[in-house]
């Protein structure tokens, strides 16, 4: 009697994991402008019974995933890479979960991946004129903070050490992508590309954002309660009608700010395109100023009227405002009521204010796959590590409302046969 009560308690629980898992996954899928959905349960019925995207009705692709060690085929170093070098969770916030994991044979970076031949002008690949994106991934961070998913090819022809062997040399192809951080670890970071390469003369793309929170790392071979309780719902949007680009964590974006762009290795590239478009505006050459930067390179966010004016000193017939507008706080010195110099003392990185479009590659040929877990890129960093355990991809910018809604997503997850 036991026995047969103990069935029937474990076929009725596991039930009511299907019809939850069944009810999230259609929260996701109906919320208008999702493209592509990975749970990792969904396979194919046949064959390799790789994993597949739920899509819209009536969508013919479901974006199956492939397995793929990038070194192999750029450096021609390394094993092949197959589904058995993902292990699953069996749970998650859908009921299953793919592990990213830390591997330490430098000539192993195995992804899955969408190949360019399969999503070339379909509903994933997102970009030109007037297009808007959204990428949302369930995830648990292990270490890193380099990308969780997108269409992001860096490219492998910087000259770098990692470099100097390599076999098969290509130019970056980035439109959009989600990763783990970079410059602010764990948080959610969008990046986009509107040439699919570099930024303000710099080598790497740096139109990117930074949620305020940040996630924590949690081993990903922690006991079962408490992978339970450390999903994080990292989410980019992108707003082509507001040039705005915007990290989200947790369905929280926040305000973030850099405070002396000039001195960080990075995003000094933004200040100094800021100020040489500055300087351009200015008659004649000024102190500073590169006349060859080219003028599509110039970052100039707008600058109206001011959200606040604040007087640092004042003496003599010249006064020095700090002056705030949306995406940048600068110093003005003024003579005589004229402005005689001025210098970006911070700049925004939640929302970033991007004016391009996203990059549209000219053909299949010359387009980035759409890859999970990692990206093809120069250096060959291990990346991020941990569990994921959902990716969709929007062709929209969500709101905040409906990114909570999708972020409430990560509490209680369920359980799943994910085999």
């Amino acid at each position: 009697m036991r026995i047969a009560i103990a069935i029937t308690l474990l076929i009725a629980s596991s039930a009511h994991a299907g019809d939850k898992s069944t009810e999230r996954v259609a929260l996701v899928v109906n919320t208008p402008g999702c493209v592509a959905f990975w749970d990792f349960v969904k396979r194919e019925p046949d064959g390799e019974h790789r994993f597949t995207a739920h899509v819209p009705a009536g969508a013919k692709n479901e974006f199956a995933l492939d397995a793929r060690n990038y070194i192999r085929e750029y450096w021609g170093e390394g094993r092949e890479a197959t589904y058995a070098d993902f292990p699953v969770l069996g749970r998650g916030p859908f009921g299953n979960a793919i592990r990213i994991v830390k591997e330490a044979d430098a000539s192993f970076r195995p992804f899955l991946f969408v190949p360019r031949a399969r999503l070339h002008d379909t509903p994933l690949d997102i970009k030109g004129a007037g297009k808007s994106v959204t990428v949302v991934v369930w995830a648990i961070r292990e270490s890193g903070n380099h990308a969780l998913a997108g269409i992001w090819h860096e490219g492998t022809d910087l000259k770098e050490k990692t470099t100097a062997s390599i076999a098969k040399v290509e130019r970056g192809q980035r439109q959009y992508a989600l990763f783990a951080g970079l410059n602010k670890q764990g948080s959610a970071c969008g990046h986009v590309s509107e040439n699919g390469a570099s930024s303000f003369l710099n080598k790497y793309a740096l139109h990117k954002c930074n949620s305020l929170g940040q996630s924590p790392e949690v081993p990903a071979d922690s006991p079962n309660e408490v992978l339970d309780a450390s999903w994080q719902c990292f989410a980019m949007t992108f707003d082509h009608e507001r040039d705005e680009l915007t990290g989200w964590l947790n369905g929280v974006s926040g305000d973030r700010w850099l405070d002396n762009p000039k001195s960080d290795r990075l995003i000094s590239s933004a200040y100094n395109a800021y100020m040489q478009g500055h300087f351009a505006r200015l008659l004649g050459k000024q102190e500073g100023e590169d006349e060859s930067f080219p003028k599509d390179q110039f970052y100039n966010p707008p600058e109206g009227e001011p959200l606040s004016v604040k007087v640092i000193r004042e003496q003599a017939g010249e006064r020095v405002e700090l002056r705030e507008y949306r995406y940048t706080k600068i110093e003005v010195t003024l003579r005589d009521g004229n402005e005689v110099a001025r210098d970006l003392v911070a700049l925004r990185l939640n929302p970033w204010w991007y004016p391009h479009d996203l990059y549209t590659p000219r053909d299949a040929k010359n387009g980035g796959p759409f890859t999970i877990g990692r990206v093809i890129h120069s250096s060959r960093g291990v990346g991020f590590t941990g569990w994921i355990g959902g990716v969709a991809v929007f062709n929209r910018a969500l709101s905040a409302e409906e990114l909570g809604k999708l972020s409430s997503l990560s509490n209680q997850p369920v359980t799943t046969n994910g085999d």
